[in-house]
């Protein structure tokens, strides 16, 4: 069973000459967002180049080790010893807070977050246990391997604001997007139709590690293996696909802009079940529980 929508390459939000020009493999998408990848997950800079301290926005944090990488395309791009005005957390999954506690520290900076992911960043809760036997790829099988349980930022911790805007980022939107964790997020700017996704869909096939190295474009719901609730997964790409993005940066997977991206989203938000759904799976008849096993506790 087909379990992606294939996307041309030339639909890539950035310029195809923008990796030759940057070696750093930070690619700018608008005059004030840009994007790098982290291994196997996009890091996300919201400001203009030049920006200097505080006047800009780190929206997630990459894996373990990549704190260098940050600093360095932060001060490319917004001048030297540029610190941010805070961090997003679209959720807290392993590869997206990876040098979370370090930069917090180090910066000095807000992190914000939903209430509902609060329990993964302040050291309190793990999360369920991935399921290795979904998506049929390395990166499926070695889920077991990966860390899950909380990073501890507490210290530097808010709470989104419940209004829906986003602390420093003027004119975004922030939208509860679960299924893929509780407490998911995405960011959604009217003005020009830019969604960040984080993982609530991406755009390569994340159980395949061919396909996170080659990141040739596919429209895919979120990764398989550490989705925990795939009603509300559903729900949350339906919500995404209304909008009407122009432009979408994912959590994994090349920044998509145009028409051909919104039929894709448009696909997949109408046939969630058949292409992104597991045919079998730990979470797919019963969404995990968030009373057990040192998982998700409701405050």
């Amino acid at each position: 069973m087909a379990r992606q929508i294939p996307l041309d390459p030339q639909g890539r939000a950035h310029s195809p000459d923008d990796q030759a020009t940057h070696d750093d493999s930070t690619h700018e998408i608008c005059a004030d967002l840009a994007y790098r990848r982290l291994a196997i997950v996009n890091a996300v800079f919201f400001g203009r180049p030049d920006a200097g301290d505080r006047e800009w926005v780190l929206i997630d944090a990459g894996v373990v080790g990549t704190t260098g990488l940050i600093t360095g395309a932060a001060e490319e791009r917004f001048g030297p010893k540029a610190r941010p005005a805070a961090i997003i957390m679209t959720h807290g999954h392993f590869d997206h807070v990876g040098a979370l506690e370090e930069l917090a520290d180090r910066w000095e900076v807000p992190v914000y977050a939903h209430t509902l992911e609060r329990p993964y960043l302040d050291g309190s809760a793990s999360y369920p246990p991935p399921d290795p036997s979904v998506g049929g790829g390395l990166m499926s099988m070695l889920s077991p391997l990966y860390p899950r349980g909380p990073v501890n930022v507490s210290n530097w911790l808010r709470d989104l604001p419940e209004d829906g805007s986003v602390p420093e980022m003027p004119e975004w939107r922030w939208l509860h997007t679960p299924g893929h964790t509780p407490g998911h997020i995405s960011l959604w700017r009217k003005a020009d139709r830019t969604v960040i996704a984080g993982d609530a869909f991406i755009t390569t096939r994340q159980e395949s590690a061919y396909a996170v190295t080659m990141q040739e474009p596919e429209m895919h719901g979120p990764p398989m293996y550490y989705t925990t609730n795939w009603e509300n997964a559903r729900d949350s790409a339906r919500l995404l696909a209304s909008l009407e993005p122009e432009r979408v940066v994912t959590g994994h997977g090349p920044a998509m802009e145009g028409a051909e991206m919104r039929q894709a989203l448009h696909a997949l938000a109408r046939d969630f079940d058949r292409l992104a759904v597991p045919d079998d799976g730990k979470y797919v008849k019963k969404a995990a529980g968030e009373q057990k096993g040192g998982e998700y506790r409701k405050p």
